[in-house]
């Protein structure tokens, strides 16, 4: 997580430069104001594009070029994972979809009195559908649990990753962050 700094109230998301975010309202609150917000859903995300060139960038960082990741060719004619026309497709790595939650999350909520935001882990992950190169996800982030410790707030969020236009979303978790203020 990223720190992040502004006023209170919503605005469009800015994106990040390289067109990926589409449609979102960036929602900022105070860490005092998140109290209220427990149990409820603070965020959906923006639309990110999960392109092949993503896909092959966190193959050569992570160092597992699978076919089924990286081999566009082979996948057409080899994958089990189909898009609408029954062509294979490539797919994004499961941890590529969980790294994005940090984006996902970073380009929809502004605490505006925090200094840092750390991970701290998971209680819980599941990838539950491939998310197919070229498609888009997006995040919804229910607060489910606030908590103090020192100056620093603890953060529990149910997190579900959307894929658009399908049901069964990529991924469903339970992330654990911190905010240093």
């Amino acid at each position: 997580m990223a720190t992040n700094a502004g006023g209170s109230g919503d605005r469009p998301a800015s994106g990040t430069g390289d067109g990926r975010l589409h449609g979102a309202t960036v929602r900022t609150v105070t860490s005092a104001e998140l109290t209220a917000l427990v149990g409820r859903e603070v965020v959906l995300s923006a639309w990110i594009d999960v392109t092949q060139q993503a896909i092959d960038d966190f193959a050569r960082v992570i160092g597992d070029p699978q076919w089924i990741h990286v081999d566009v060719e082979r996948a057409a004619r080899e994958s089990p994972f189909r898009d609408g026309n029954g062509r294979g497709r490539t797919i994004a790595h499961g941890f590529l979809t969980l790294s994005l939650l940090s984006q996902l999350l970073e380009t929809s909520l502004v605490i505006s009195d925090r200094r840092a935001g750390i991970n701290v882990g998971f209680n819980r992950i599941r990838f539950t559908a491939p998310v197919l190169a070229g498609s888009r996800i997006r995040g919804r982030f229910v607060l489910v649990e606030l908590g103090l410790d020192g100056n620093d707030l603890k953060l529990t969020w149910d997190v579900t990753v959307e894929r658009e236009g399908e049901e069964k979303p990529a991924l469903i978790a339970q992330w654990l962050t911190r905010i240093n203020r």
